[in-house]
C-alpha cells in the first residue's frame, strides 16, 4: 500500500505504523507549526 500512496515509501508521510496496533493514516495538512 505504501508503494502506491507514498512518494517515498521508506520515509512515509501518510501511512504510519503503530507498534502493536497496526497502521494509522495521517493528514499532513493538519500538522501544526508554532
Amino acid at each position: 500500500l505504501r508503494t502506491k500512496i507514498e512518494e517515498d515509501p521508506s520515509n512515509p508521510k501518510y501511512i504510519i505504523t503503530v507498534r502493536g496496533k497496526g497502521y494509522k493514516f495521517r493528514d499532513p495538512g493538519k500538522e501544526r507549526s508554532y
